[in-house]
């Protein structure tokens, strides 16, 4: 038999047995909070290391008092991903298409606010908020939140937009179409896998802010799942049991749309690359 055959199918095995490793080290918080939810009334010393008699009264338990927090933050983190992709579409649209002075300069300054620390966002806009009557307001938050995203998406979209030929645009108002009407029939049905990435990644960055949230409400008419769990953690150390199914509960959202979304994220983040 061939050595170097040998070799290749050795250094395969054991590629495979190290990546193996790594997946498990990886997953093994995701299996220990899944695991500790499936087993009620357990502390944290007594959880056993497989569920010998699973039960979802856990889940029961963080349903009846998160249930209002999951659907505040599906409204909230809905909300900011209309607004992220309202704003970065025809923003990312005029960089890439209109030949704007000072472009790269726009973009690159775009990148940099990504960089500013969180707490000093948050502190800025408190003030702003209770002078325009935002704070414990949906609107507020959703607005907060969409900032999240708004860099990222239009880095990302106005990417994937340049390689939009500028011929089918002027195609289209050839045809009698106007600049607008060519943007929302040409354009962003041509973006469509950058516009699900985007907006993909605003949902995420809403789903888990924790900063703002905190931050910009006062009183629990407005609570967030990530704000919730803090409470909740607060209120029931003593029942890890609960806590950690809350924990389940708002990490399967955010998994499904990853898993449902995984093509069009693959295609929006690469597209953009080949012209």
């Amino acid at each position: 038999m061939n050595p170097n055959s040998n070799r290749r199918r050795l250094r395969a095995a054991w590629n495979t047995t190290a990546a193996l490793l790594i997946l498990g080290v990886l997953l093994f918080p995701v299996y220990w909070m899944l695991n500790t939810a499936l087993q009620p009334g357990s502390s944290v010393a007594a959880t056993e290391w497989f569920p010998s008699s699973p039960s979802l009264e856990n889940f029961g338990t963080a349903i009846s008092s998160q249930g209002g927090s999951l659907l505040t933050s599906f409204v909230v983190a809905l909300g900011a991903v209309a607004v992220c992709l309202a704003l970065a579409a025809p923003a990312a649209y005029g960089l890439a298409q209109f030949g704007l002075r000072g472009g790269r300069g726009i973009v690159f300054t775009t990148l940099i606010t990504q960089m500013v620390p969180g707490i000093v966002i948050a502190n800025a806009l408190y003030s702003a908020y209770a002078e325009l009557g935002l704070i414990n307001s949906y609107l507020g938050l959703i607005l907060a939140d969409a900032s999240l995203g708004l860099p990222f998406a239009i880095v990302l979209l106005r990417a994937f937009m340049v390689s939009i030929p500028g011929e089918v645009v002027e195609a289209a108002m050839v045809d009698g179409a106007n600049r607008f009407t060519a943007f929302v029939r040409i354009v962003l049905p041509v973006s469509r896998n950058a516009l699900i990435t985007a907006g993909l990644f605003t949902f995420l960055f809403a789903w888990s802010d924790f900063m703002f949230a905190l931050t910009l409400n006062t009183t629990d008419d407005v609570k967030p799942i990530t704000l919730g769990i803090y409470q909740f953690v607060g209120a029931h150390v003593s029942d890890w049991g609960a806590v950690m199914a809350t924990a389940v509960l708002s990490a399967v959202p955010a998994a499904i749309l990853l898993v449902v979304a995984q093509k069009y994220v693959s295609a929006g983040i690469t597209g953009g690359s080949i012209k």
